[in-house]
């Protein structure tokens, strides 16, 4: 006889299924009768990655979309793009009008959908106006970083692999720091305001930045660290991104989105490779295994899931399915050095190794992958990473406004040390590669560096000027 949890869950997909051609329908079939730039044109911009191409981080063709005047104005091409009043005068509308279903702009992508054209071509009719809100103007790049006016809160950093650097999230930014904490070495300055993550490869020459604009985009973006320059921009969906991860090969980058996918893009091509919705939460953290040949992701959902690249598919839960076995959502995630063992943090505040492969037969109620947990810290786990060695595990919580790192013996599970941070929760914790430092930082803007042996504090700093000129003059 069926369960009936089974039946519930047969019944959920066909429905689904049954439902899928209107859930991808196109939202309208006619523009607007009055077209807004900010409302309407922007986001069609910004969805087929128009502005992740042409913007003054990577200049596609020497025409920057992302400010309002270069928009108009055109690229190398000398055509003007936009002329406001007469659509068949501006040459934007020329590069997106397919001919024989193929069209120059998007490069090497699918053409815009009939109404996406006729959205922007009856903007341009109205006038072309720009009606972006006063506070979504300001624009950011190398030559116009963005002025700090407080201390970045601090989602992520991370050492290079040669130890030289450390990447340290700001706003708008990834700021890149000399080792030691001596001075600031570099600015990788973007579109996205929030940054998640910032990882290097496998071999340090390059950064892979999730972000986004919270309700807007979100966006990964390839960075040539030794240039400062921008490889690839790729927007996705409507909200931010986190979570980014390399593949050991060096040839994919992994990350977590708000509409509940785990996705992978070829770093060479920006090609999407893999796109999973096997979670039902948000995916926060994400990385690959041993051989590249499978993603591991974590999410608001409360499990870990391990998902084929090769085929795309859902291979199993690797953390329990047991509900209240595993309180509240999981949040970041690392994997061994050398082995398929996977470190997580989490709501619940204990950190928890896995074991990638099951070796068992699932049972209801069993949490048979996992190998080890450890002490509860107070408060959720943001940040969680082995050592190089494998020897050791760090990790960062925060409750109620206070932060704790602490660094524990990979294999019993005892505690080495612990720091409080009354100044507030920590929120991204990693290993320099010798394995003697361990790096921190959170909602109070400072990186800690801490030795790894004993925890006590080498250095604390502030990672950008902060000026409070603007905050005196109103």
């Amino acid at each position: 006889m069926k369960q009936p949890w089974l039946v519930a869950c047969i019944t959920l997909a066909l429905t689904f299924v049954a439902a899928w051609p209107l859930c991808a329908a196109e939202p309208a079939a006619a523009p607007p009768d009055e077209v807004s730039y900010f409302r309407h044109v922007l986001p069609i911009l910004r969805a087929k990655n128009c502005t992740g191409c042409h913007q003054p981080a990577k200049k596609g063709g020497e025409y920057v979309m992302t400010e309002f005047a270069t928009l108009l104005k055109g690229g190398e091409s000398g055509s003007t793009a936009i002329v406001p009043g007469d659509p068949k005068k501006s040459y934007l509308i020329e590069q997106i009008t397919p001919v024989d279903g193929k069209a120059d702009m998007p490069k090497d992508a699918q053409p815009l959908a009939a109404v996406e054209i006729a959205t922007i071509t009856k903007w341009i009719e109205q006038g072309a106006k720009d009606d972006t809100p006063a506070s979504n103007r300001p624009q950011y790049d190398a030559e116009h970083p963005p002025i700090y006016m407080a201390p970045p809160v601090i989602k992520s950093v991370e050492y290079s692999p040669k130890g030289d650097m450390i990447a340290v999230s700001g706003y708008h930014e990834v700021l890149l720091h000399k080792a030691d904490g001596s001075g600031l070495a570099g600015r990788l300055v973007g579109q996205s305001e929030r940054i998640e993550s910032a990882r290097f490869s496998p071999d340090g020459k390059l950064l892979a930045v999730s972000g986004g604009s919270p309700g807007r985009f979100g966006e990964l973006q390839i960075w040539d660290v030794e240039k400062r320059e921008m490889k690839l921009s790729l927007m996705i969906g409507y909200d931010t991104c986190y979570g980014a991860s390399w593949s050991p090969s060096g040839k994919m980058v992994a990350i977590g989105c708000p509409d509940n996918t785990t996705r992978a893009f070829d770093v060479e091509t920006g090609k999407q490779v893999l796109f999973s919705g096997a979670h039902n939460d948000w995916v926060l953290g994400t990385t690959f295994s041993v051989n590249s040949d499978h993603v591991i992701s974590v999410s608001r959902d409360m499990s870990m899931k391990l998902v084929e690249v090769a085929t795309q598919r859902f291979i199993d839960n690797i953390t329990s399915i047991t509900p209240g076995a595993l309180k509240g959502g999981l949040i970041s995630i690392d994997r061994h050095p050398t082995k398929d063992e996977l470190l997580c943090g989490g709501s619940d505040g204990a950190p928890k190794v896995f074991k990638m492969v099951r070796t068992q037969a699932r049972q209801i109620g069993d949490n048979a992958n996992l190998i080890r947990e450890f002490g509860a810290m107070p408060g959720r786990v943001y940040g969680v990473a082995f050592s190089a060695d494998g020897t050791k595990i760090a990790a960062g919580s925060s409750s109620d406004g206070v932060g704790q790192i602490r660094v524990y013996k990979a294999d019993d599970g005892a505690v080495l040390w612990q720091v409080d941070v009354p100044e507030g929760g920590m929120y991204t914790v990693d290993f320099s590669p010798d394995g003697n430092t361990v790096v921190a930082g959170g909602f109070d803007g400072d990186v800690r560096l801490l030795s790894a042996a004993d925890g006590k504090l080498i250095k604390r700093f502030t990672p950008i000027e902060v000026t409070r000129a603007a905050v005196a003059a109103n």
